[in-house]
């Protein structure tokens, strides 16, 4: 009997996006940043959010923020049959802006709102790396 199980999606990056996903690839979460607004944006756009102009700016993150809120999947989406329960938070990073992501090394139980995370990455293929979060 043939297995039904799909692979997890890839992310395509886009010239857009492509600073984000290079940094995913060394280690490092990557936010635009309006040096006009002196604001950083999630996620990755052509222009700023405040202004419309095209002058933003990569800058790492601090990769540390706290749970705004979060829940736990029971019914998967493609790729993650195997990982059910899951645990997906929108996390609210230092840098002001929130950013969704799977959650991991946390049990549902032991999360909270305002719970301290920081970014993790897990491999997803031998080319791809993925971010996530973790309690700091």
């Amino acid at each position: 009997m043939a297995e039904n199980r799909k692979q997890r999606a890839i992310p395509i990056s886009t010239k857009t996006t492509q600073p984000f996903w290079d940094g995913i690839e060394a280690g490092k979460l990557m936010l635009q940043y309006d040096p006009d607004e002196n604001v950083y944006q999630f996620y990755p756009r052509a222009g700023s959010v405040k202004t419309g102009r095209r002058n933003l700016v990569w800058r790492e993150a601090s990769g540390v923020g706290t749970i705004y809120s979060f829940t736990e999947t029971y019914v998967p989406i493609a790729g993650f049959e195997e990982r059910t329960p899951y645990l997906l938070a929108m996390v609210e990073l230092e840098e002001g802006v929130r950013i969704l992501a799977n959650l991991i090394n946390v049990s549902a139980a032991t999360i909270s709102v305002g719970m301290p995370v920081k970014v993790a990455f897990e491999t997803i293929t031998d080319e791809q790396d993925y971010f996530c979060f973790e309690p700091a």
